[in-house]
């Protein structure tokens, strides 16, 4: 008996792709202090123009997996990596809060072509069904894997450059992903039904489908707290975190402030979200995908309450990123394979896209909330609360998934 290989090409290239993707995206948080201390912005001007870039990012989502599905693969990635690479371009530029806001949509829709609902689908459909579970697991670890270099990378060039000038060079590095088109492949092993399927039938019976409803709630919460650690964390541990000692281990590995703690953080999420995702993907081919989607969240919920509750200190914020970023991205790799298991591969990237739209609400609300709180009250702790709320709801409401293939009878 042969066995279909884990490792293709395609699923390199997506790595690719999404690790370059992710690893700018990842970095915009760094950028939060800089930038609104160099215009003298409010602290919600900057994340507004975040949280516009995470809702654009879900409008682009089911878009661009649309244009994937209809006029291919590739074409989806070349126009989603032109976008981004303008976005980036024009908002070194920018000196208005407007302008950013308005240049960060056009970035959202650029990550919506480069990111999960197009290159999660490429990669399902080219994998067989034994190794579906796991090579997207592997894409989702590779866009983890850019968030561990994009932060500290991003604070080391703008300790030698301006701010505006690393967005030139995330522009650079964004088209660079374009070397990997020819490893994507337009597979789509669909059944014979699901090709006679139009996309609106199958969009019509997933709308009427309670199941897709509740993963489609469910999933808002994990873009509500990851938009707002993403956005807003480097900032809160910059301000609120103890001193580093001097002479402790932190000091000797080079990170002596706490802005670069806070970088760090992001970096370390990244990094223990790599093994957080891998076994989320091994366990998905073995238990049902909507009670380990129920036991992230609950997970997620009880670490968010405890860091909150405890002092912060250098050692909390290490050992609450090595936590969340363990159950960081492992929804991922689930919510996208439950999608395909209950619903079919010919439009996995539609399906998916929608549901990745209540996920960039969330991501949307975090950001902003985020922002607009910080203003009002000078500290973060209400709206982590509100994240503790709804990542408590998201492990409920996963509970009463179906989680079965919606069979459709073939015609006669």
């Amino acid at each position: 008996m042969t066995h279909a290989r884990l490792i293709t090409p395609v699923l390199v290239a997506g790595c690719v792709i999404l690790m370059a993707s992710f690893a700018i995206r990842a970095s915009f948080g760094v950028f939060q202090i800089p930038i609104a201390e160099e215009f003298g912005w409010a602290r919600a001007e900057f994340s507004m123009a975040i949280a516009l870039q995470n809702l654009a990012w879900g409008i682009g989502q089911p878009i661009f997996g649309t244009i994937a599905e209809r006029l291919g693969d590739r074409r989806a990635i070349v126009l989603g990596a032109l976008l981004y690479a303008a976005g980036l371009v024009l908002s070194a530029f920018a000196t208005t809060p407007l302008a950013h806001q308005a240049l960060e949509f056009i970035i959202g829709f650029g990550i919506a072509g480069t990111g999960f609902g197009v290159i999660l689908a490429i990669v399902g459909r080219a994998a067989s069904d034994e190794n579906r579970s796991m090579a997207l697991a592997i894409a989702t670890a590779a866009g983890s894997m850019g968030q561990v270099i994009g932060p500290p990378t991003a604070e080391a060039l703008m300790a030698i450059m301006p701010w505006q000038s690393v967005f030139i060079v995330f522009a650079c590095a964004i088209l660079m992903v374009l070397l990997c088109l020819p490893f994507i492949s337009s597979a789509n092993p669909a059944s014979r039904t699901e090709l006679e399927e139009s996309l609106g039938q199958v969009l019509t019976r997933a709308f009427r489908d309670p199941s897709y409803t509740l993963i489609f709630v469910g999933f808002f919460s994990c873009g509500y707290q990851l938009g707002f650690i993403t956005a807003h964390f480097p900032a809160f541990v910059t301000e609120v975190c103890g001193p580093i000692a001097p002479g402790g281990l932190l000091h000797g590995m080079g990170i002596t402030t706490t802005s670069a703690l806070g970088a760090v953080s992001i970096a370390v999420i990244g990094l223990a979200n790599i093994g957080g995702t891998l076994a989320a993907g091994w366990l998905g081919n073995r238990y049902a995908r909507k009670n380990l989607l129920a036991l992230i969240y609950f997970a997620r919920t009880i670490v968010a309450a405890w860091f909150i509750l405890t002092p912060m200190t250098p050692g909390s914020v290490l050992i609450f990123a090595l936590l969340m970023g363990s159950l960081w991205l492992a929804t991922v790799p689930l919510t996208s394979g439950l999608v395909a298991y209950i619903y079919g591969l010919r439009y996995m990237g539609t399906l998916y896209g929608v549901i990745f739209f209540s996920h960039q609400l969330g991501s949307f609300l975090g950001v902003w909330l985020g922002g607009q709180l910080y203003d009002i009250y000078g500290s973060y702790e209400v709206v982590w609360w509100v994240g503790v709320g709804v990542g408590a709801f998201s492990a409920l409401v996963h509970l009463p998934v179906r989680e079965r293939p919606m069979v459709v009878a073939a015609p006669a």
